[in-house]
């Protein structure tokens, strides 16, 4: 290549390059001296060295987007699935990340969302008829994932109407009252909670129940109390679960806010999941009537069917609590600069990202698979809660180094993360502690139980 095709391509690339930085350059360089070595070059060494001043030449990087599906499980979904999925995504980035540090900080339900999410038309979405979806597990999973990516309070909220409260009318309701319950709570009408867990009883809930129901004149009445219920401050009616007396097996009521005997008090000064609204229930002689026991319900048998497709939903939360606080830490390391450069370009701080990203994926492809086997009537107990201690440890680890990575504005709620690190410690103890969920699946594999 001759000197004049040299500058030719010099004066090319000079148009493309940061004429001030070249005026900077020539201060230090001889550029007569550079020019002569350039003449020199043979095509190799002139390409590698364009490549160069082309790289460095000012143009900004175009930073690849930030995305916690690293494998691209979403796109397995149908054209409707994701149109769903879009439209949930589309609702938690508008109405509920403005305001998730706001009312998780005042411990306050954002009643308003209520109308708004039921036009998203996603309760009950796995139940067939009574105006529900009848989609798949999968898709379901995927919105649970979807909620807890921005606000694991808004995904419990959700998760404790639409799963625990109506999963228990349908799988243990009669015909007559899954026709009149189902369908006004799919369209938020009316509003469910859960009351399983009791003060002194969380994880002994199978045979030690202390909360008691007694038939008397062609009525129950129950006595007791239920702690740590999400919703019930608020909720139309709670599924309340008791020991009856006569035949000591457990049985199901729809207790509505009004009946006489009944209270709910707001639990106070939680450090997590706040804007839940959790509350210690008293049963004082609480009358109900027959119709309102479910009907199927006739032992803890009945209870553990709608805990094990509920817990699937746990793990899938925990996958997005993980995922959030991921995407969270990502986007902070691309934009926060230290010596000069995104803090991302430095060595430990990608090890830690591809760390948890290693983490976040492993869980995603974990509860898909779960999911499938829910969608092919195989889910067991073993099942749900392996995924429920893998999914709730990593989801421990993801936002323990998202944290670290965000240094001291880590603990200011400002930056979201500390709200994420805060509500992962409530979803790895609820549906299920560590201990009891590894029991289950210890008793699966080696055939033997260890429980007291």
């Amino acid at each position: 290549m001759g000197l004049l095709e040299s500058l030719s391509q010099i004066r090319t690339l000079l148009k493309t390059i940061d004429l001030n930085a070249v005026i900077k350059l020539s201060k230090k360089v001889d550029l007569n001296k550079l020019m002569a070595t350039v003449s020199k070059m043979d095509d190799e060494d002139l390409g590698k060295m364009l490549k160069l001043l082309q790289a460095g030449s000012g143009k900004k990087k175009e930073k690849p987007p930030v995305n916690g599906d690293f494998y691209e499980l979403d796109k397995t979904l149908t054209a409707e699935e994701r149109e769903i999925l879009l439209k949930v995504r589309d609702f938690m980035e508008t109405e509920i990340r403005p305001i998730a540090n706001e009312y998780w900080n005042k411990a306050h339900f954002p009643m308003h969302i209520i109308s708004l999410m039921a036009k998203l038309n996603i309760c009950g979405l796995t139940y067939h008829g009574y105006g529900c979806g009848g989609k798949s597990a999968l898709l379901e999973g995927f919105l649970a994932m979807e909620m807890a990516r921005v606000d694991s309070s808004i995904s419990t909220f959700f998760g404790v109407h639409s799963g625990l409260a109506m999963g228990s009318i349908y799988l243990c309701g009669s015909e007559e009252q899954k026709q009149y319950w189902l369908p006004i709570m799919q369209k938020m009408e009316v509003i469910g909670a859960f009351g399983l867990t009791e003060p002194e009883v969380g994880s002994g809930v199978a045979g030690g129940l202390t909360t008691t129901c007694k038939k008397i004149d062609g009525e129950w009445v129950l006595n007791g109390q239920k702690k740590w219920i999400g919703n019930a401050t608020f909720s139309d009616i709670t599924i309340i679960w008791a020991r009856n007396l006569d035949d000591n097996q457990v049985k199901g009521f729809i207790v509505r806010k009004d009946n006489p005997g009944f209270e709910a008090k707001k639990m106070e000064d939680k450090m997590a999941l706040r804007t839940v609204q959790n509350a210690l229930i008293t049963l004082t002689d609480c009358k109900v009537p027959e119709s309102d026991r479910l009907q199927n319900a006739n032992s803890f048998k009945d209870t553990a069917n709608v805990l094990r497709m509920t817990r699937a939903g746990v793990a899938w939360q925990a996958v997005g609590c993980g995922r959030g606080a991921y995407e969270l830490a990502l986007k902070y390391t691309m934009e926060r600069k230290q010596f000069g450069r995104p803090i991302a370009g430095f060595q430990l701080v990608q090890d830690l990202l591809v760390t948890m990203l290693g983490d976040l994926t492993a869980m995603q492809t974990m509860v898909y698979r779960l999911s499938q086997l829910q969608d092919g009537g195989q889910l067991t107990d073993e099942h749900a809660s392996l995924a429920k201690v893998f999914c709730t440890l990593r989801m421990r680890s993801i936002v323990d180094h998202a944290r670290e990575l965000f240094g001291g504005n880590g603990i200011l709620l400002e930056y979201d993360i500390a709200r994420f690190v805060a509500d992962a410690e409530a979803i790895y103890s609820y549906e299920g502690t560590k201990e009891i969920n590894s029991l289950i699946v210890g008793r699966a594999i080696t055939g033997e139980s260890a429980f007291v």
